[in-house]
């Protein structure tokens, strides 16, 4: 098992970093007017789940700790909404969008385990 030091020692913080690159990657592609649209919704969203998890990390509490968790839970479940509604919209096909949609599904579910876990602390 890995010794936890630091919040970059996270596992749901590396995946997060990794999928907020991806978006930023896929996201090139899409058309120029959707810079300040889609594009900038899409990026905004994935990059405040890594933040999110490093700024509670950071915090002294707890309690703030699991807050700072759950905005990054539901950053994931704004990013997931804007990757179908690109879907959707014909932004983008599946096969581009559906792995970092997968990666959103399993990283929310790394952090629901660690929320359950320290609400019980609290």
């Amino acid at each position: 098992m890995t010794q936890i030091t630091g919040y970059r020692d996270l596992e749901e913080w590396k995946l997060s970093m990794k999928m907020a690159k991806d978006c930023y990657l896929v996201t090139r592609g899409f058309p120029k007017e959707e810079l300040f649209g889609m594009t900038s919704q899409i990026r905004r969203s994935a990059a405040s789940i890594p933040a999110n998890i490093a700024e509670g990390y950071g915090r002294d509490q707890l309690g703030e700790y699991v807050q700072f968790l759950r905005i990054a839970q539901g950053r994931l479940k704004e990013l997931e909404t804007h990757l179908l509604l690109c879907i959707d919209v014909g932004l983008a096909k599946p096969p581009a969008l559906q792995p970092i949609i997968y990666e959103c599904e399993r990283i929310g579910r790394m952090l629901s385990a660690p929320i359950r876990k320290l609400k019980v602390q609290k």
